[in-house]
């Protein structure tokens, strides 16, 4: 039996051999198919990965392509978080919307926002995101910041005009970013205050006055009390507006591709000069919320743009003292609002309450943004090549 037991061995030993090479040879993988495997894994094990190699992290940190490919290769897998940045330099952190708001593995540390002065925190403010970049307004300069990389430019204010309400989107027909403001004319002594509109493109670096809206009716913007009030939705920029002439509230949207100012009718059902409110996405469309002295209502519009369309969908009881305001929804339909300056809470899509978490609670105050998890770059001053 020793020559069994000798035969026995020596197959053994072959296929072990055969298994090592086969593991050898399975290892190389194709650059191509590389490249599609990275694209499809999330920005945070992407941000990992770029120790691995040299290769690996020049296509991650600044291969416009890839980012882009990434970006738009599945949207349904995006990460959507909410950033959460304290006024006192404290750091910068984020959360999973999607995960419990006690699961401490769903919060992370973003860059610090080290390109700012000290004092530049006592005078921030957050005015929209869009693709991942968030934008900063300071006192003298506007920033756009992308919390998942920490890539970020400064962009100078457009004019010495009397306010600034700003927004930030893409239009996707010529592949670049668009700020926009609506600035008013110091006019002392007058009730009529014309207000005029500018772009800023990323592409060209530049500001510039969109001429065929110059003195708009719009001389007011609601105080909306929201964390977001210059809102993104359906490619356009959306303000809460007090229409001069009309005496009325409206949503006043840019429409960033078309390049068209868009008048929206809201709910007529609403004391609007005694209550808080904003405007923000429930359940795939464009929505409102009104604060009460007990709860919250929630009105939606069922078909954008058709007044007649606005219904009060949901009513979320809160307490008398309570300050909060609704942020986004979940994929599960639960609806995550910002209680005041300190912390998070979640209701489930009947409005019942699920939950909450005081995130702020070693700050004075913070300020909050969603953004989706992105590699993307900014588009290079000059460069009109679209990818």
């Amino acid at each position: 039996m020793s020559w069994e037991l000798s035969l026995r061995r020596q197959t053994t030993t072959l296929v072990k051999e055969e298994d090592a090479c086969m593991e050898t040879n399975s290892m190389f993988l194709p650059d191509e198919l590389i490249v599609q495997i990275l694209q499809r894994l999330p920005v945070k094990c992407l941000i990992r990965f770029k120790c691995v190699c040299k290769s690996w992290f020049s296509l991650i940190s600044h291969d416009p392509q890839f980012a882009k490919s990434h970006f738009e290769i599945n949207p349904a897998t995006h990460t959507r978080r909410i950033a959460l940045i304290s006024n006192s330099r404290l750091g910068t952190r984020s959360f999973n919307i999607e995960a419990s708001l006690n699961d401490d593995s769903a919060v992370s540390v973003s860059p610090n926002l080290h390109f700012l002065s000290p004092l530049s925190y006592l005078d921030l403010r957050i005015k929209g995101s869009c693709r991942g970049f968030i934008l900063l307004h300071c006192a003298s300069s506007l920033y756009l910041w992308n919390p998942s990389t920490g890539v970020h430019k400064q962009i100078p204010l457009c004019s010495n005009l009397y306010k600034h309400f700003y927004g930030f989107g893409y239009d996707h027909s010529t592949d670049d970013y668009l700020v926009v403001s609506l600035c008013n004319d110091r006019i002392p002594n007058s009730d009529s205050v014309p207000s005029h509109l500018w772009l800023f493109s990323l592409r060209a670096n530049a500001w510039k006055e969109f001429p065929s809206t110059t003195h708009l009716p719009f001389y007011r913007i609601a105080s909306s009390f929201n964390p977001n009030p210059e809102f993104l939705f359906n490619d356009a920029i959306h303000w809460l507006a007090f229409r001069h002439g009309m005496d009325v509230y409206v949503i006043v949207a840019f429409h960033l591709t078309e390049r068209k100012l868009i008048e929206i009718p809201l709910p007529v059902d609403v004391d609007y000069d005694s209550t808080r409110c904003g405007l923000w996405v429930f359940r795939g469309f464009l929505s409102l919320w009104v604060l009460s002295y007990d709860a919250i209502d929630i009105w939606v519009m069922e078909e954008y743009r058709v007044h007649s369309s606005w219904s009060k969908t949901l009513v979320l009881p809160v307490g008398p003292t309570d300050f909060i305001f609704p942020i986004c929804c979940t994929k599960s339909g639960d609806i995550v609002v910002t209680n005041g300056s300190y912390g998070l809470v979640k209701y489930n899509n009947k409005g019942e309450f699920l939950e909450r978490n005081s995130f702020g609670k070693d700050a004075l105050v913070f300020l909050l943004a969603m953004y989706t998890e992105s590699l993307l770059l900014l588009p290079v001053p000059g460069d009109n090549e679209q990818g």
